[in-house]
């Protein structure tokens, strides 16, 4: 063998599949050429000491904000900022949410941001095209969608419309299921939300500190349960994302045991922190949606991940400025929901989870690399190690500590919601399909060298 492009020295590979010896990586082109013994490269790594992991694949995140009203803030990151934050997290694929501008068929929204993607990403990227009413116009696109190369389509249930259209929705998770495509749904249940926030408002408790209780946990329930049925009438797969509770997570694991194709989500945020926050200082910080859950929810989770029951960790990465976050006129009826961290997901779970002893290395793989992959058809091209898949690779060190400062990251979120938290294990080197975008602390790629991630073709 002559000379491969690149060649990342010693260290330790990690898969889904295992911890390997130390090993040589070489990368010619885009692609893993061998592992083992490199003798030549015109370009090195070394690696000695550190892991070598798959690039991660955080299948939920929000780069583009078309609906923020006019003189109203957003979502602070784009495909270019997005990626930097991604890269220098060790995310070489990031999956984006799509949502519809009035109007818009399926494929209009796909081809609209594919535009953006295509100038400004660097990392690689899906797109995940969020469904409108369910018109005729809107289903006849969910075929094409699969021809398009698209994977996924989103759903919310908390739709203000969801209750009235439950017929087509059901034909649309049918339709995509005969396509190839899976169906990511937010659940919560908008009438039992609206039914406790009403409650809470009549009796003056509209702080923050009260938000929890106006999303309750039933109302993830009954969506959940619903969302399984969707699955088991249609006989497609559905994925639950960002699922926050035990009873919630209890539902999919009766429905799996059954045979029905439900996957699961979660999200950092509530492996991390619980309710509490929202009795502490500027509660703001913590918003999402689903609200943080109890310490027996939190629990519950991380026992998921370590037991299969829980198939990927994604950031659903929604960055604002702080100040935007915690506007004090906030109540429970006017949050702005999300946080940033895109940066810090794989180093906080290798650091709170595998440092811990809570999970494996080889789960920290699987749900933040590998199952993404198989679940959005990338792999074996993406999601593992292996001669032939793109080189998508990790340099990461398991003995580096840090103290999270989120107005010194790459996003331009100026905050984080781990400030102050000292973690140990991060990325030293980021490689997408062969180049180095990330060193040294120094995100190294171009906008517009990303790519919509392909699927694989079988057979």
């Amino acid at each position: 063998m002559g000379k491969v492009d690149l060649a990342i020295r010693n260290g330790r590979p990690v898969t889904g599949a295992g911890v390997g010896e130390p090993a040589d990586i070489g990368i010619e082109g885009e692609r893993v050429a061998c592992i083992g013994i490199v003798p030549a490269a015109r370009d090195e790594i070394d690696a000695r000491g550190k892991l070598v992991l798959p690039g991660c694949i955080d299948a939920h995140v929000h780069l583009s904000y078309p609906l923020a009203d006019e003189g109203e803030p957003g979502w602070v990151d784009d495909f270019t900022s997005g990626s930097a934050a991604a890269l220098a997290g060790g995310v070489t694929t990031v999956g984006n949410i799509c949502f519809p501008l009035p109007g818009e068929t399926p494929l209009q929204t796909l081809e609209r941001e594919e535009a953006q993607a295509r100038e400004m990403a660097v990392a690689d990227y899906l797109l995940h095209p969020v469904l409108s009413r369910p018109t005729p116009e809107v289903l006849a696109d969910i075929p094409t969608l699969a021809r398009y190369g698209c994977r996924s389509i989103k759903l919310f249930t908390v739709f203000p419309w969801f209750d009235q259209e439950v017929r087509g929705i059901l034909e649309a998770v049918h339709l995509a299921g005969a396509s190839g495509l899976l169906t990511l749904v937010h659940c919560e249940d908008r009438p039992l939300i609206a039914f406790a926030t009403a409650q809470l408002v009549a009796e003056g408790k509209t702080g923050l500190q009260y938000y929890p209780v106006s999303r309750p946990v039933v109302s993830e329930v009954v969506a959940t349960q619903r969302v399984v049925a969707l699955a088991e009438v249609a006989g497609a797969p559905v994925h639950v994302v960002h699922l926050s509770s035990r009873r919630a997570l209890e539902v999919c694991r009766d429905a799996r045991r059954r045979g029905v194709p439900v996957h699961v989500e979660t999200r950092p945020m509530y492996l991390h922190f619980t309710e509490d926050r929202f009795s502490g200082p500027d509660p703001g910080r913590f918003v999402g949606q689903p609200p943080l859950r109890t310490a027996s929810d939190l629990d519950a989770l991380w026992e998921g991940i370590a037991q299969g029951d829980i198939d990927t960790v994604a950031t659903d990465h929604a960055p604002w400025l702080l100040a935007d976050k915690i506007d004090p006129a906030h109540t429970i009826e006017a949050v702005r929901p999300g946080v940033a961290d895109l940066e810090t997901l794989l180093p906080v779970l290798y650091s709170e989870g595998v440092r811990s002893g809570r999970i494996s290395l080889e789960r920290l793989v699987q749900v933040l690399s590998t199952n993404a992959a198989r679940l959005l058809g990338l792999f074996p091209r993406k999601g593992t190690i292996r001669v032939g898949s793109d080189a998508d690779l990790v340099v990461f060190d398991p003995e580096c500590s840090r103290v999270v400062d989120g107005a010194c990251m790459h996003s331009r979120a100026d905050y984080s919601v781990y400030d102050g938290w000292e973690v140990t294990g991060w990325p030293d080197v980021t490689v997408r399909r062969g180049a180095v975008v990330y060193r040294d602390g120094q995100v190294m790629g171009r906008p517009g060298t990303g790519r919509r991630a392909a699927a694989v073709q079988k057979g």
